[in-house]
């Protein structure tokens, strides 16, 4: 069985396997949110762990380079550490912002790292598959873009699940190479929280607490050339 076969065999096994309760791809987009408060405090078992790093492990690569590699990261001292390092970053942000976005930003929580109980620490290797990779010739980019993927298939694996990811962008990456002892040359993409929720809101929180709208469809498909309707 091929690694994507058995990905997605492992996240539909990880629902309740009657037709009410099955999650389609489709629905699990729509379902998908960037979590904050709704961790419950649990921490996931390590075959959900297993499952969803299984998938994001699955996504496609170019020159199938899987440049990508996941640090688990569950002591509670480091997930305190960061978190601590976070605030403080988040309170810069915050002070750089006009009076009325601050207004705005001050309500929303941008990271769950100890409430979620376990982060996920998602790397980028650009020196593997050596100097000739099939598909990054001229266009180096591909290689973090293929990362973003495994993300992807990871978050949406985890809303299969019935799980939470946070995705933390509040930090200085230097600060986050000595915490968990990521060697030199490699480059820190994302840190997920990952864990248990009591709910996925209905409607994103940027939206809800009015940061910013999504885009409506119709703006972004365009026929032909950019900018064509």
């Amino acid at each position: 069985m091929e690694a994507a076969d058995r990905a997605a065999a492992g996240a539909r096994s990880a629902v309740d396997t009657s037709e009410e309760a099955e999650m389609n791809v489709y629905e699990a987009i729509a379902a998908r949110r960037d979590v904050r408060n709704e961790f419950t405090g649990n921490v996931l078992s390590e075959e959900q762990l297993h499952r969803v790093l299984s998938a994001a492990h699955a996504a496609p690569s170019v020159g199938n380079t899987q440049p990508w590699d996941f640090v688990v990261v569950q002591d509670r001292d480091i997930l305190r550490r960061f978190a601590a390092h976070v605030a403080e970053r988040r309170e810069a942000f915050a002070g750089s912002l006009p009076s009325d976005r601050a207004d705005t930003f001050r309500p929303i929580v941008v990271e769950g790292i100890e409430s979620s109980g376990t982060g996920v620490v998602v790397t980028y290797d650009p020196a593997r598959g050596g100097r000739h990779i099939l598909g990054r010739h001229t266009i180096d980019e591909t290689g973090r873009l293929s990362v973003g993927l495994a993300i992807q298939n990871l978050w949406l694996a985890a809303t299969a699940e019935g799980l939470g990811v946070g995705w933390v962008s509040f930090y200085t990456e230097s600060v986050l190479h000595e915490l968990i002892g990521i060697p030199d040359g490699i480059e820190v993409v994302a840190w997920l929280c990952l864990g248990p929720v009591t709910e996925l809101q209905a409607v994103p929180d940027l939206e809800r607490f009015g940061w910013r709208d999504r885009r409506p469809f119709g703006d972004v498909v365009h026929r032909e050339s950019f900018g064509a309707s």
